[in-house]
């Protein structure tokens, strides 16, 4: 690849990059869109999207690559993501760090994930424990409280007392939050609304719609338009 001074003419990586700027900012080219960088946001580009970049002189970059066939990044095109507190220290301290290596999956995760994220709390005991993990492993599951303590062998008292008292949760809006998650991912890779309602379990798509909207303050459409619109600045 052809570097300069400025930035980089146009070129197509066969891995995934997360961009990052702590100081200063770089504008990013994506068919003739530009994304302007900067310390609050970062940007996912994913393999084989033509891209330039262009730098201010006091720039500080952070680039971080994955490979293509081992990680599944969840943007098929190039996406602005925020970057908190914590993403932000973690990127700070492998910059700092000699061992720090290429296509770390914890980083990956930590940076692929969406901070949108509603907090989920695990349960501990045996059987809702079960539950959590089929239900995140697949939260489109329609089973009851009542079905799945039947599965378990156990009272579904006991277990929506489970998941209150050790997650601060009902069973249904823990349940709610794990289909809103994984909303998130599919609607990143450009699933439409409607199928992505019936893929996490709701029954119809404006169900879906009102508790997105309840949850994050924002329909599905309109998180989808902020997460693949050019920043400006």
């Amino acid at each position: 690849m052809c570097i300069t001074t400025e930035g980089h003419p146009v070129h197509v990586h066969d891995f995934h990059q997360f961009l990052y700027v702590p100081l200063g900012r770089i504008v990013v080219t994506v068919r003739d869109a530009d994304h302007v960088l900067s310390p609050a946001v970062g940007l996912w580009m994913p393999a084989g999207v033509p891209h330039s970049a262009r730098f201010d002189p006091d720039s500080l970059v952070v680039s971080e690559s994955f490979e293509a066939e081992r990680y599944r990044l969840p943007y098929t095109r190039a996406s602005v993501v925020p970057v908190g507190e914590a993403r932000r220290r973690l990127l700070l301290a492998r910059m700092r760090s000699s061992g720090a290596t290429p296509g770390d999956t914890a980083l990956f995760a930590e940076l692929a994930g969406d901070e949108r994220r509603l907090p989920l709390p695990r349960p501990v005991s045996t059987a809702a424990r079960a539950v959590a993990v089929a239900l995140l492993r697949d939260p489109g599951d329609q089973r009851t409280a009542t079905e799945w303590a039947e599965a378990l062998y156990t009272s579904s008292t006991s277990l929506r007392r489970a998941f209150r008292v050790e997650t601060g949760l009902s069973f249904s809006e823990w349940r709610t939050r794990a289909r809103l998650n994984r909303s998130l991912a599919l609607l990143a890779e450009g699933h439409q609304v409607g199928a992505v309602a019936t893929r996490v379990g709701f029954v119809s798509a404006n169900g879906f719609i009102l508790a997105f909207r309840r949850h994050f303050d924002r329909t599905p459409g309109a998180y989808v338009r902020e997460r693949t619109a050019p920043v400006v600045g």
